[in-house]
């Protein structure tokens, strides 16, 4: 059931409070545990977005309660070289603690989903840690699931 008072939309990369959320939550992230890793600094923060703000296929949705920046979606438009058309890879989904069962990261699918649906995507991608049921069942409520075969997710770091 969708909460009425939470708004999504796209970051306004010229509003200083936006800004400042995507820093705050990214942060919230990866201080989750789930997330894993050392928090951006302030500079850190300001290099992140303006990386999003020219990456020409960036997606960074804000769900707001009231002025309240309380999660965040950043997804990248792709090409399926498979169905000749475009995808997008969901690549974060952040919602604060204390907005977490309320609705927000399925408001935030939600409105990929229809960003999706708008520029004709063949499909919409994401990877879960194993161990996140939480996140697991909310994806797929929304209708994701494990392709079939599954795939494996793998990197080389550099």
């Amino acid at each position: 059931m969708k909460n009425p008072e939470i708004t999504v939309r796209k970051s306004d990369y010229t509003n200083a409070e936006d800004l400042n959320a995507i820093g705050a939550l990214i942060n919230v992230y990866i201080e989750d545990e789930m997330g894993g890793g050392k928090i951006l600094d302030q500079q850190q923060q300001k290099q992140l977005t303006e990386a999003l703000r020219q990456h020409p296929k960036s997606i960074v949705l804000l769900a707001c309660t009231g002025e309240i920046r309380c999660g965040m979606l950043v997804a990248f438009e792709n090409f399926s070289t498979f169905t000749v058309r475009p995808m997008i890879n969901i690549h974060d989904v952040i919602v604060m603690k204390e907005h977490r069962g309320k609705g927000v990261g399925r408001a935030l699918l939600e409105a990929i989903v229809k960003i999706a649906d708008e520029r004709r995507c063949s499909r919409i991608t994401l990877e879960v840690r194993a161990d996140n049921q939480v996140a697991q069942c909310l994806y797929k409520s929304v209708g994701f699931d494990a392709p079939i075969p599954e795939m494996y997710y793998w990197r080389k770091n550099r």
